[in-house]
């Protein structure tokens, strides 16, 4: 509840960056508890996820969308549409970069892009980490260069470093409003959602180059058994027989791997014992049809 002398505000906050700048993280970070998936790989996160951060003052919902990028087949049109449209939609934008990567035509297209918004932008300057300070002070007149941002807030989210500052600049902006989630809603995603996810991660962080982007993740069944134990049975699917070889792996070990570590995320996740089956499926070239985007989620028609 709000005291007297003050209001609750409420809203909604996009993060908006190239593939790989630290959004996830970021969004981990301020939630306290994982729900976007991890990777070094670039776009790894697919739909927007919505992250709730409720306090006694305030309810910020966060929308993380996937990386924008020049789009290459109709997974890659969704994704970049997609995270356009929620510029629309939002309080606040965060606009991340990684503050140790060179401004290119990526950042050039995103600003391109943010001028045609009258939402406040923020630039948020991830990883000072990897930087000298004097390096931080040429980024930044750089990108005020191309953009009156409202705001210019370095930080690392990895390190948790100056993210409460960024969550304090984010409250100014907000509108007075209700609380649309409750308290202890961390996440709009249904629970299969999140496992899928985490399963994914765990391909993403073990497979070779060739994979990531020609991999979905179906839950198949979650079942809770009386013996107190969640079983849970998935689909990875994967684009070409040589792709499949791979994320099995000799004798099953890569699977097996995937398997362990991702069962540890969603024990944590469901706080209940796992028993995680997986399978390995091949859908020819499933990117680019339209049904199969469809029965994943990846439509332009709300989920």
């Amino acid at each position: 509840m709000t005291s007297n002398n003050h209001s609750f505000k409420s809203g909604f906050i996009s993060l908006i960056g190239r593939p790989n700048a630290g959004k996830s993280t970021l969004l981990n970070q301020v939630i306290g508890q994982k729900i976007a998936i991890m990777s070094d790989k670039p776009q790894t996160t697919r739909n927007k996820i919505q992250a709730v951060h409720t306090t006694a003052d305030e309810q910020m919902i966060f929308l993380d969308t996937p990386g924008i990028h020049k789009p290459k087949h109709r997974l890659g049109e969704f994704m970049v549409s997609q995270a356009l449209d929620t510029l629309k939609e939002v309080d606040v934008v965060l606009f991340f970069i990684d503050v140790s990567e060179k401004f290119g035509g990526g950042e050039a297209y995103i600003l391109e892009s943010l001028q045609r918004v009258n939402t406040p932008v923020f630039l948020v300057m991830n990883k000072i980490d990897k930087i000298h300070p004097d390096q931080l002070l040429e980024r930044i007149d750089e990108y005020r260069h191309h953009y009156d941002f409202k705001e210019v807030i370095p930080i690392s989210a990895l390190h948790n470093q100056n993210v409460d500052v960024l969550t304090k600049e984010i409250r100014k902006y907000l509108p007075e409003g209700p609380k649309y989630y409750p308290d202890e809603q961390i996440t709009d995603h249904p629970e299969r959602f999140i496992i899928a996810e985490l399963i994914r991660e765990k391909v993403l962080a073990h497979t070779r180059d060739e994979i990531p982007h020609s991999i979905a993740v179906i839950i198949d069944s979650v079942k809770e058994r009386p013996n107190q134990k969640t079983y849970v049975q998935a689909t990875i699917v994967v684009e070409r027989q040589s792709q499949k070889g791979i994320v099995i792996g000799k004798q099953g070990a890569m699977l097996k791997k995937v398997g362990q570590e991702a069962r540890k995320d969603i024990r944590v996740l469901l706080g209940s014992d796992i028993f995680l089956e997986l399978w390995v499926k091949v859908q020819k070239d499933w990117r680019n049809k339209a049904r199969f985007l469809n029965e994943q989620g990846y439509s332009d028609r709300e989920m």
